[in-house]
């Protein structure tokens, strides 16, 4: 979170694990109304996840991409089918095209697994397997006075986590990474962007006061706003702060 507006105890350049992930909102922006921001410098409520030190792009598109690399024959033949009536290599897919192509591509790939999934579904049903979840931990007076886990899930936006510490039978740390912090993250330590901003980068745009190109390209990574906006008033003040008891 080195461009975020966020505070860690131990330095704004020093990444944290989720598990210690801290949450201390620090506005360091100019005062609102304003034309441009500052991305030398704190730019974004969003942080910046890495895997391994490396921005990742989560979503369709990439999604897409590893079942097409990993020989998943169904993606395969839609992926070429798709290609070939556009006249365009593989290597189109990486781009505002592509993301959006992906989107529709793995819409018919789900649709036509679903029938098999139904039919594994009620086979279990009719073998008498008929669980929603593991309850083995559900009752909180089973839980050890310190716990922690963490849920993944591929949402259709991409990759989701939530982690979670407990101590005591209650929440002392909650931390989620989202798809869109992963997509629309700014700038780490390092200097290296996003996948938003590395997509854009050599944008030409027709018009630059209707920049429908930014807005295409924006809009194919399917942002979700809620991630990444704070309510302020316009002299740049917290309005309110809501803390459960």
């Amino acid at each position: 979170m080195s461009h975020s507006w966020y505070d860690y105890s131990g330095g704004k350049d020093t990444g944290l694990h989720p598990y210690r992930g801290e949450t201390h909102l620090n506005y360091s922006g100019p005062p609102p109304p304003y034309q441009h921001l500052d991305t030398s410098a704190s730019y974004s409520w969003l942080k910046s996840p890495r895997w391994k030190g490396h921005a990742m792009e989560t979503g369709p598109l990439s999604r897409v991409l590893m079942l097409y690399a990993s020989g998943h024959e169904p993606t395969k033949d839609l992926a070429n089918k798709a290609l070939a009536q556009l006249d365009l290599p593989l290597e189109a897919m990486f781009s505002t095209m592509g993301r959006t192509a992906a989107r529709a591509l793995e819409c018919k790939i789900l649709a036509d697994a679903m029938p098999q999934w139904y039919d594994s579904l009620m086979a279990n049903i009719k073998a008498g397997d008929v669980r929603t979840f593991n309850d083995q931990l559900w009752e909180p007076s089973s839980w050890p006075r310190h716990a922690k886990g963490v849920g993944f899930l591929e949402a259709p936006r991409g990759a989701l986590a939530h982690w979670i510490i407990i101590d005591d039978g209650k929440i002392s740390n909650y931390q989620a990474v989202v798809p869109t912090t992963w997509n629309a993250g700014p700038r780490d330590a390092a200097g290296t962007e996003g996948p938003y901003e590395a997509a854009l980068k050599g944008q030409s745009v027709l018009d630059p006061k209707q920049p429908l190109e930014i807005l295409r390209t924006i809009h194919s990574f399917d942002p979700c706003l809620a991630c990444a906006v704070h309510v302020i008033d316009p002299d740049g003040e917290e309005l309110i702060r809501v803390r459960i008891q």
